[in-house]
């Protein structure tokens, strides 16, 4: 149909995928050297990294941007 586009993408395509760029943020800053002591702890440091990423929304874009996707306008 005419409306619709769509586009093969390789089975693991993670150029394209917004939120490896998240992961990566995270993996850099939150998660960074340090040792876990179970889960929970984890589970609560991805989930302060998050929090801290929602307030960015320049971050947030950029990884939109990596994977040449174009952020919706305000």
């Amino acid at each position: 149909r005419e409306w619709l586009t769509v586009y093969q993408l390789p089975s693991y395509a993670p150029d394209l995928n917004p939120v490896e760029g998240i992961w990566s943020i995270l993996r850099r800053t939150t998660l960074a050297n340090r040792a876990f002591a179970d889960p929970e702890e984890l589970i609560a440091a991805v989930r302060r990294g998050l929090r801290q990423l929602q307030y960015r929304s320049d971050v947030l874009d950029g990884c939109l941007t990596g994977t040449g996707l174009v952020p919706a306008p305000p």
